[in-house]
């Protein structure tokens, strides 16, 4: 059964899905936009891009907020803004990669420069999205790869992170144990456990810190195994301490 928490924030996330749809409803990709037919696609697939609040097949929905090289990005995504979040939400974006790809499309966008009512949509959504998923016992997006995606799209962790913190359902230390044996690997080789653009040693720093800090507790209480406990910890020691401590994976890079 549904919790008071889960309600409430599935109520909001619905809020901020229906706000994304009002505030973008009406918009097209630019008149002149254009993209390579024999890779993109059709003159006829672009030309749904120019025409307001159709819905697109996920196919072009795909091809529409990927690519690196329309002239105005940003009049694309906004395009596309109100299907691709309902789209996220329901699990049905598969990227070719990783997930922060799309919050990387977003970053493309500059969407922290738009009018300030598009700007708060967006910020609404990918928060509500978050809190939700959070607290969601199956997520349709497991909250780490939501994790990187958000923190993608505003270039910023420590945001998201405040807020994992601050909920401390079992559901949420749930998803940090998934989290960790996620991430571990690429942590013990001082790599950040996503694909970034910029700022990949601060934001692995950020992580392993609030990892150490906040970890080994909620893992306990999730009856973690040892293994993963003391993954974390070596997450606090450097070079040969780490490498040669008893409790090293073995992992090779």
């Amino acid at each position: 059964m549904m919790n008071l928490d889960q309600t409430s924030a599935g109520l909001r996330l619905d809020a901020a899905l229906s706000r994304m749809a009002v505030t973008f409803h009406g918009m097209t990709a630019h008149p002149d936009e254009h993209n390579c037919e024999c890779h993109w696609g059709s003159a006829e697939e672009l030309a749904q891009l120019k025409v307001p609040d159709v819905e697109l097949d996920l196919d072009l929905l795909h091809r529409a907020w990927r690519p690196i090289d329309w002239n105005d990005h940003a009049s694309v995504l906004r395009r596309v803004l109100p299907q691709l979040s309902r789209a996220l939400v329901g699990g049905l974006v598969e990227p070719f990669f990783d997930m922060e790809e799309i919050g990387r499309s977003f970053a493309r966008g500059q969407w922290q420069q738009w009018p300030d009512e598009q700007v708060a949509a967006v910020w609404e959504f990918l928060n509500a999205w978050w809190a939700h998923t959070l607290i969601d016992p199956d997520p349709a997006v497991p909250a780490h790869e939501v994790l990187a995606l958000c923190s993608e799209a505003s270039a910023a962790l420590s945001p998201w992170l405040h807020v994992w913190e601050a909920q401390t359902s079992s559901v949420a230390d749930h998803h940090l144990a998934k989290a960790v044996a996620h991430w571990e690997y690429d942590l013990l080789g001082d790599q950040l456990p996503w694909g970034t653009w910029e700022d990949e040693d601060e934001m692995r720093i950020e992580l392993t810190a609030w990892l150490i800090r906040n970890a080994p507790a909620r893992l306990r209480t999730q009856n973690a195994p040892a293994e993963l406990l003391h993954r974390i910890r070596l997450l606090g020691l450097a070079g040969l301490a780490r490498w040669e401590d008893p409790h090293w994976p073995g992992h090779r890079y």
